[in-house]
């Protein structure tokens, strides 16, 4: 799978329909906090849970919490709250629950372990760039 601008990613996810503001939101939140290898993985049709997630690794705990932080912030300012946020303490592993929008942010060595996205591999998946 190769990168693809947020730009692409968002109009083959609009495709399917609206992707919505707060998936944009993290993305970009991600982003600019240098994420590394940030995923979507589109789980509309697929999951009763959530409709996407969004996988990214920081590479250190302090480096994952700015990432995490970031997209709280960010989702904040755009009107948006997480329902849950867990693992901030650590940042390991921190998982924020916006409901229709889960968002992982791992460490390397745990990203590996858990392999989301081999669990979702019949979801389309976007990695950015």
């Amino acid at each position: 799978m190769s990168a693809l601008s947020l730009e692409e990613v968002w109009r083959q996810l609009a495709e399917r329909g609206d992707p919505g503001p707060e998936l944009r939101s993290v993305a970009e939140a991600a982003l600019e906090r240098n994420a590394r290898v940030p995923t979507i993985l589109d789980l509309r049709g697929l999951s009763d849970v959530t409709d996407f997630f969004v996988i990214a690794t920081g590479d250190s705990d302090t480096h994952a919490r700015a990432i995490s932080e970031n997209i709280l912030d960010r989702t904040r300012d755009d009107g948006f709250r997480p329902v849950g946020v867990e693992g901030l303490n650590t940042a390991r592993w921190v998982l924020m629950d916006y409901v229709g929008l889960i968002v992982h942010v791992f460490q390397r060595e745990v990203r590996e372990f858990y392999q989301l996205e081999r669990l979702w591999g019949d979801a389309p998946m976007f990695e950015l760039e």
